[in-house]
């Protein structure tokens, strides 16, 4: 019998990508729930398409016709993540909007592939709990840290030394520093191998996405933060090195594309046959270089790690205050300097408090985002 999936955010980029992979899995897989943020008619085309049993948008009301039940608001990723015939949920959502999903469906047992990066930054003892009191699982989307799995595979957490994630450097990796500070929202956006969403590629920009990720891996694999690197990759054909305590280094790699690591996360531990993404070709890829990350280069990478080691709600912190400037860049309010400097501003103030409960989070969240906005426009 087929697996019944949830994809959150399916109009996104995640979203567009898994259900490309679905289709070339329609025997193993069932579409039951599809949610979307506001484009009504990209959901309403995938909704003729699948034919779920539920189809949720958040803002827009309910929008659409055709079998299944119509859901609106935020609540409709919970009912969509939670659906009884939902065996696995995709949760594409980009920020923290996705927490909330993650943690319901965590609790009702499901697997979780995760793409929503921050759902773990903001509260990865809430969610890591919700996983075990309620019996689900989290597998990773992100190309990193399911590279990270698949190394994984078959050996004991404690033979685990260190991992090493890769970055593009994205699209500054080679500009001064004056030069970085005033680029456009149209440069930000021109990401040199991967193509993502807007905020994530602005993310990309800044390694604000290497700092999210080293502080997702430390949840997902248990590890000290020191013992979680990052290195500088331009072509992006590695996607993470594992050591293991007797030196031993394992890595995994391929041609950029999201689809690989979402069928991984869909049918782990197993490998299904799959036509669809490109073959590796070790000529084709070419020369393979690896640089530190340059602190004067992306000054909002060293604040993300600070954040982490300081823990409590001061993740959360530090990805409501970057969510706040990414925005606010991107609609041409603040010059892409500003999102670091406004980062910066929030952390220096904040006060870690334990984010031990799900109110406590999401007063943080919301404390820092009122925090940037005055920090970004004073």
């Amino acid at each position: 019998m087929s697996d019944g999936v949830a994809i959150l955010g399916s109009t996104g980029s995640i979203g567009c990508s898994t259900l490309q992979v679905l289709a070339r899995q329609r025997e193993r897989f069932r579409v039951v729930a599809l949610t979307a943020h506001s484009n009504a008619e990209l959901l309403d085309r995938q909704a003729a398409e699948w034919q779920p049993a539920y189809v949720g948008l958040v803002n827009g009301g309910k929008r659409g016709s055709g079998p299944g039940t119509r859901g609106s608001g935020t609540s409709c990723l919970v009912e969509a993540a939670t659906h009884p015939d939902v065996r696995i949920v995709v949760n594409g959502i980009v920020g923290a909007a996705g927490l909330e999903a993650t943690l319901a469906a965590l609790r009702a047992g499901k697997r979780v592939a995760l793409a929503n990066k921050e759902t773990l930054v903001m509260a990865g003892e809430l969610v890591t709990r919700a996983a075990r009191e309620g019996g689900g699982e989290i597998v990773p989307v992100d190309s990193e840290h399911s590279a990270v799995l698949q190394c994984l595979a078959g050996r004991s957490p404690a033979e685990l030394a260190r991992l090493m994630l890769t970055a593009s450097g994205g699209p500054f990796r080679t500009w001064t520093r004056d030069r970085i500070a005033a680029a456009t929202v149209t440069e930000a956006l021109q990401h040199p191998t991967w193509k993502m969403g807007k905020k994530i590629t602005v993310d990309s920009a800044t390694l604000v996405n290497k700092a999210l990720e080293v502080i997702e891996a430390h949840f997902l694999f248990g590890l000290r933060y020191d013992a979680v690197e990052v290195v500088v990759h331009p072509q992006s054909v590695v996607h993470a090195f594992v050591e293991f305590v007797d030196g031993s280094v394992l890595a995994q790699v391929g041609f950029p594309t999201m689809e690989l690591p979402i069928l991984y996360a869909l049918t782990h531990p197993a490998r299904v046959p799959d036509a669809g993404t490109r073959r590796f070709d070790p000529v084709a890829a070419g020369s393979l270089t690896f640089e530190a990350v340059r602190a004067e280069t992306y000054p909002a990478y060293g604040l993300g790690r600070a954040a982490a080691a300081s823990g409590g709600t001061a993740p959360a912190a530090f990805n409501a205050a970057n969510e706040v400037a990414v925005e606010l860049f991107l609609e041409g309010s603040i010059r892409f300097g500003r999102i670091a400097e406004t980062i910066a501003r929030v952390l220096d103030a904040w006060r870690p408090a334990d984010a031990g409960t799900l109110d406590a989070v999401l007063d943080a969240d919301a404390e820092a985002r009122r925090r940037a906005r005055e920090a970004a426009c004073s």
